[in-house]
C-alpha cells in the first residue's frame, strides 16, 4: 500500500514541515509580514500614543488582528496563485498527496508566521506596561492565531482566481483595506459614515471587536452578532475557494 494512503498524517506532517522551511527561505516574503505589525504597533501604540497602558492594550487587540492579516492573505492569495501558473497545484492534484494536504499545509506555516509576528507585538505591549489577566490573555491568543481562518480562506480564493501579478495587487488592496475600515489602526468612529457601514461587512472588524472583547472593552454590537457574520464570510470565501480548485485542471 501506498505509504502517502496509509499515513495520511504523516503526510500532513511533512507537507506543513515543507512549506514552512519553504516560507522561511522568502524573506521578501516572511520579514514583511513578520515585522511590519510590531513597526507599526510600537510607532503607533507605544512611541506616538501618550495615554498610557489602556491605549496600548486596546491597539494589541486591534493589531494583533492585523499581525494575522498579512501571512493569510499573501501565503494564500499571492502564493497560491503563482504555485497555480507554475503547475505546482497541478502535480501536487495528479499526486497521491491527500486532497486537503496542500492547504492544511499553507494554514500551519500561515499561523507560524502569524505566530512569529504577534511575539514581537507582545512582547512590546509588556514593554509598554500592558498588564492583561491570564484568562485575558488566552482568548486575546485564541482570537488572534484564529484570525488567520477567513484571511486564508479570502486569500485562498483570490489566489484560485487570479493570476500572479492580479492576487498580489489584490492581496496589497484587501491588506490595506482590511486595516483602514477594520478600525485595526484606528477606531472607525473618526471615519466617515459610509465607511462605517461597509465595515460591518469585512472579518477585520468583527475580528478586532472580539479581540478588543477578550481584553474587557465593550465591543460595538453583540457578540454573537460577529461570530455569525464571520462564520458567514468564511463560508461564503471557502465556497468560491473551492468553486476556484474545482475549475482548475487536474
Amino acid at each position: 500500500m501506498d505509504t502517502a494512503i496509509a499515513d495520511p498524517l504523516g503526510v500532513f506532517g511533512r507537507e506543513s514541515i515543507a512549506e514552512l522551511r519553504k516560507s522561511l527561505r522568502l524573506p521578501q516574503f516572511t520579514l514583511p509580514t513578520i515585522i511590519t505589525p510590531a513597526v507599526f504597533y510600537g510607532l503607533f501604540a507605544i512611541a506616538l500614543n501618550r495615554a498610557g497602558p489602556d491605549a496600548a492594550a486596546y491597539s494589541l487587540a486591534t493589531f494583533g488582528v492585523f499581525a494575522a492579516t498579512g501571512p493569510a492573505l499573501f501565503g494564500f492569495g499571492a502564493g497560491v496563485a503563482v504555485e497555480r501558473e507554475n503547475g505546482l497545484i497541478e502535480l501536487k492534484r495528479v499526486s497521491p498527496l491527500p486532497a486537503g494536504a496542500y492547504v492544511f499545509a499553507k494554514l500551519v506555516a500561515a499561523g507560524a508566521m502569524a505566530a512569529m509576528a504577534l511575539a514581537l507585538i507582545y512582547g512590546l505591549a509588556l514593554l509598554g506596561g500592558v498588564s492583561l489577566r491570564p484568562e485575558q490573555w488566552s482568548l486575546l491568543v485564541a482570537v488572534h492565531m484564529l484570525s488567520v481562518v477567513p484571511f486564508a480562506l479570502l486569500g485562498f480564493a483570490v489566489g484560485m482566481r487570479l493570476g500572479s501579478k492580479g492576487a498580489i495587487a489584490a492581496a496589497n488592496a484587501l491588506y490595506l483595506g482590511f486595516s483602514i475600515l477594520g478600525g485595526l489602526w484606528m477606531p472607525i468612529t473618526i471615519l466617515p459614515g459610509w465607511m462605517q457601514q461597509i465595515a460591518w461587512a469585512t472579518p477585520s472588524f468583527h475580528l478586532g471587536q472580539l479581540a478588543l472583547a477578550s481584553i474587557g472593552v465593550p465591543p460595538q454590537g453583540a457578540i454573537w452578532l460577529h461570530l455569525l457574520t464571520l462564520i458567514a464570510i468564511s463560508a461564503a470565501a471557502a465556497w468560491f475557494a473551492v468553486g476556484g480548485w474545482r475549475r482548475s485542471p487536474a
